[in-house]
């Protein structure tokens, strides 16, 4: 079995509180936040940000040579969503990438074939939550991203320190009517909940104990269980049938983040492995048309390859001042007048296709003569004017800072004002763009940014992909 040698998780900066909801709609108001992917994100755009951090600081010759990407919200249909963060992540043309979309259970389908590809392949889970407004999947809900890298079990897998061994899995696969969703509707649908829960616990027990049995381990062995699911009460019968300890049982993330749906074990298993120490065992089991486990032990490698930022910091980072017509706006539940601008072209194919490395991957030129950086890469150095191919100059993980930026009130936008600012990387190179994740009172000269994957606009039908700058994130408490 193939063992688990990078991971990652991105949750975005936006929350919205709970109780805001009531506020608006009235009812009872419901404690903690959930995570909301912002105006210019969707689950392609948060696959990126989380294949970005399990991605950096691996070491070279490591990447994935394969691709797999889960989520129930994918961003196109008919089209691979996965060939987007392929190019974003810079993956290797000879690389394949599939999608493995529309259910919740795909993200743990990704995980199974990354597991067993024979090459390094990394499972990338991603999912936008929600439902009708004032709907218990709108208020449980959440947004997020995870990925994990395995090595691959074949004569061509990665030798770079494996930080999770898996030793066992354990499947019950069964056809009811739990949770659906038309093609075209905005919401799913669920069945009663003691129907779930009466159909849910047997399948989860015996897939449970058959990834133990194969691991040869006994529940009071399990340091970390994670139990994951759209259906809550089931997913709390079917801990408390497990046989581990209360204890051991690992934090959902719900009350802070939601529920990200095809991403939610994936994230939580980020954040166990943020803290877990060496040579412990963490069981993850998911109920999702029937029950999957899988049992992990980590390993020493672990302290080494910690994921950054680990999923506490960005949880603690978050920003709950989301309004809820703001919310329901970027979710196209609130139709709002538009500025009156023209509305904006959508992208057209031939060019994008020219420009793949610039446009997805961040890719600048670097003049093979003075050592100029090009943003973007430019035929003539506009330094020494030396012509010729520019060397490749990857800068998505630059960091750069604030030289000057403008607050426009008037241009096209789902969250209004744009902000757009001229930005200096470190190490030369200069680059006009709109900064994300931030209020423009807050934006000085000489703040420091990074640079993030984002959807920047969707005109008739065709998103737009592109990097935009946000603040640099820090870790809480510190500077």
């Amino acid at each position: 079995m193939g063992g688990l040698i990078a991971y990652g998780a991105y949750v975005p900066h936006r929350r919205l509180r709970r109780a805001e909801i009531a506020a608006v709609l009235g009812g009872p108001a419901a404690p903690g936040t959930r995570a909301v992917a912002g105006h210019d994100e969707d689950s392609t755009s948060l696959g990126v940000e989380a294949g970005r951090t399990a991605l950096r600081g691996l070491p070279q010759g490591h990447a994935p040579r394969r691709l797999f990407f889960a989520s129930s919200a994918p961003a196109y249909t008919d089209k691979t969503n996965a060939t987007a963060v392929h190019a974003a992540l810079r993956l290797d043309r000879s690389a394949p990438a599939a999608d493995m979309c529309g259910a919740i259970r795909s993200g743990l389908d990704a995980v199974t074939a990354a597991v067993d590809s024979p090459v390094p392949a990394l499972a990338v889970l991603s999912d936008l939550r929600g439902g009708l407004p004032g709907g218990a999947d709108e208020r449980d809900g959440g947004d997020a991203a995870a990925a994990l890298l395995f090595s691959g079990s074949g004569d061509e897998a990665s030798t770079a320190p494996v930080i999770a061994e898996l030793l066992g899995q354990g499947w019950a696969t069964a056809e009811f009517l739990d949770r659906w969703r038309p093609q075209g509707d905005i919401s799913s649908r669920i069945w009663e909940e003691r129907f779930g829960e009466q159909a849910y616990v047997p399948l989860a027990e015996a897939a449970f104990a058959q990834a133990l049995k194969k691991a040869d381990l006994t529940p009071d062995a399990v340091d970390h269980l994670i139990v994951a699911g759209a259906h809550g009460r089931a997913v709390r019968a079917a801990a408390a049938r497990t046989g581990v300890p209360r204890e051991a049982w690992a934090d959902d993330l719900t009350r802070a983040i939601g529920n990200p749906g095809t991403a939610q074990f994936g994230v939580v298993l980020c954040d166990v492995l943020d803290r877990a120490g060496a040579g412990e065992t963490i069981a993850v089991l998911l109920l999702a048309d029937g029950a999957s486990s899988l049992v992990f032990r980590t390993t020493e490698a672990l302290g080494e390859r910690r994921s950054s930022p680990a999923v506490a910091e960005q949880i603690a980072g978050g920003d709950d001042s989301l309004p809820y017509a703001t919310f329901l706006t970027w979710r196209g539940l609130l139709d709002r007048e538009p500025p009156r601008r023209p509305d904006p072209e959508p992208p057209y194919a031939p060019p994008m296709y020219r420009s793949t490395d610039w446009k997805y991957a961040f890719v600048a030129g670097r003049c093979a003569s003075c050592g100029t950086r090009h943003l973007p890469p430019a035929d003539v150095c506009r330094a020494c004017r030396h012509t010729g191919e520019m060397e490749p100059e990857p800068m998505a993980d630059v960091p750069a800072t604030i030289a000057t930026f403008t607050v426009d009130h008037l241009a096209y936008s789902l969250s209004p004002p744009v902000i757009s600012a001229v930005v200096d990387f470190d190490g030369g190179g200069r680059l006009r763009c709109e900064l994300t994740d931030t209020d423009p009172g807050a934006v000085r000269i000489g703040d420091r940014v990074e640079m993030s994957f984002r959807r920047t606009q969707t005109a008739r039908g065709v998103h737009n992909y592109f990097w935009k700058a946000r603040p640099a994130r820090r870790v809480p408490g510190q500077g």
